[in-house]
């Protein structure tokens, strides 16, 4: 098919490329000049595991193009994906002008029956609104509308659209969803549902499986917080729970919080949607205010072991990114941490993998950046993981007690095992495990 993708941030560029990977033909419209010149000269601007190597490909074999012409992109299209931004307000509900505007172009634009698929995270009602503003200027043949809600993780995106769980697509039209159908049979060979439902259902959905997911992590972080309290430990707790077969081993890792791109703005958006119809949310209201009392745990943990004071002391931070994997900073936790530590007079070395770029621009030369691991260590008082990255987890536990001034690690991610950094030699924190205070704690 010929496929058009209007947007090329992450969802809009994984979507493209697995695409075109299949045999479509794709072009991505953005109207970012400087970013379409740096995709058309092989320059992918996020990161993300496996996708470079597809995307590598179909440019080469002149299956993925890129434009800043809408009409150039979208003249030869079977299908229009709209992957465009849809940020959340001050209230938590999500912009929809992107995606309004776009329509507004597309009702000029389309000549002949064209498929419109919301793919960004839109709340309720969104392609009922998305229809309306085409209808007025197109004749109702020439077009459906369909939600297409995307289930991408950040690092592992690529595996997820090219081996999906399942596809939901939302449409009562017959004629899109067989154009539908075919689009993504390539990628359910191996037996993976394709649902179709209603548009409604399918907005709803998206939110619905974010929002419990969050809901989840903040559970058990709550879970975590009491054990610290009662002296159990976590871990066993969650190995406990998640072999029940009702509840399952997922997403019960507690932790600093969830960040980045989906489960922030999602579960905001669906509290919102709830007080449009005037109904209390309560759980998820709570779920909100947990993640964020969560950001504050790691932070409040090193001040409390400084005595409060943090006046020339340095802090190393590991990890940068919401998550993984990935460059994405957005509602990563660890900007909430830094910026506490500094508040509370710090000086951070930090070191991520991948997202220190990303990092500069709303600390600058508040924060001092590392170019690995171990250089963040030098001279400073105490270490603190915040995102799990691979190489994060077997470090060399002699170099870090000779580096570091004062032999403690704030782990908030729970990735060392509290025994072998009592016998190394560690003051050691983490979340919903008891401390250890083997380590020397020095304050002057």
């Amino acid at each position: 098919m010929n496929i058009a993708v209007i947007g090329t941030g992450y969802v809009g560029l994984v979507t493209g490329t697995c695409f075109a990977e299949t045999g479509n033909h794709v072009v991505c419209v953005d109207i970012d000049e400087r970013k379409v010149q740096q995709l058309k000269e092989g320059i992918v601007p996020i990161y993300e595991p496996g996708l470079e190597v597809l995307f590598e490909r179909n440019v080469r074999q002149e299956r993925l193009l890129f434009t800043t012409a809408l009409q150039e992109g979208v003249k030869d299209a079977d299908v229009i994906f709209l992957a465009l931004p849809t940020p959340p307000g001050e209230d938590g509900s999500a912009d929809l002008s992107y995606v309004m505007g776009v329509a507004a172009q597309l009702s000029e634009m389309i000549d002949r029956y064209t498929v419109i698929v919301d793919k960004s995270t839109v709340p309720v009602g969104t392609a009922e609104k998305v229809h309306a503003i085409l209808a007025d200027k197109l004749s109702e043949d020439l077009f459906d509308v369909v939600s297409n809600p995307e289930f991408l993780r950040e690092g592992v995106a690529v595996d997820d659209f090219m081996k999906p769980d399942r596809v939901v697509v939302g449409t009562q039209s017959d004629r899109a969803r067989e154009l539908m159908h075919q689009l993504y049979e390539p990628f359910v060979r191996q037996g993976n549902p394709i649902y179709f439902m209603d548009e409604r259902s399918a907005e709803m959905t998206k939110y619905a499986a974010n929002s419990y997911l969050a809901t989840r992590i903040s559970f058990m972080n709550e879970i975590a917080n009491l054990c610290e309290k009662a002296g159990a430990n976590v871990d066993m707790v969650r190995l406990g729970m998640g072999s029940d077969a009702r509840i399952g081993k997922r997403f019960l890792f507690p932790g600093v919080g969830y960040g980045g791109s989906c489960f922030p703005k999602d579960v905001q958006a669906l509290a919102k949607t709830a007080r449009q119809y005037d109904y209390d949310f309560r759980i998820l209201n709570a779920v909100m205010k947990v993640n964020d009392n969560q950001k504050h745990i790691l932070a409040e943990k090193i001040i409390q072991y400084f005595g409060g004071n943090l006046n020339g002391k340095t802090i190393a931070v590991w990890g940068l990114a919401f998550k993984p994997n990935t460059d994405d900073i957005r509602e990563a936790p660890a900007l909430t941490i830094i910026e506490q530590l500094l508040q509370a007079g710090a000086n951070i070395k930090a070191y991520d993998p991948e997202a220190m770029d990303n990092v500069r621009a709303p600390f600058g030369d508040r924060v001092t950046f590392a170019d690995e691991q171990y250089e963040a260590l030098i001279g400073a008082d105490a270490l603190a993981v915040v995102t799990e990255w691979p190489v994060f987890r077997s470090p060399s536990y002699k170099v870090l007690k000779e580096l570091l001034s004062t032999p403690a690690v704030f782990d908030g991610r729970n990735i060392y095992d509290p025994q072998t950094m009592a016998r190394e030699g560690f003051y050691y924190e983490s979340i919903g495990r008891n401390k250890v205070e083997s380590g020397v704690k020095e304050l002057n």
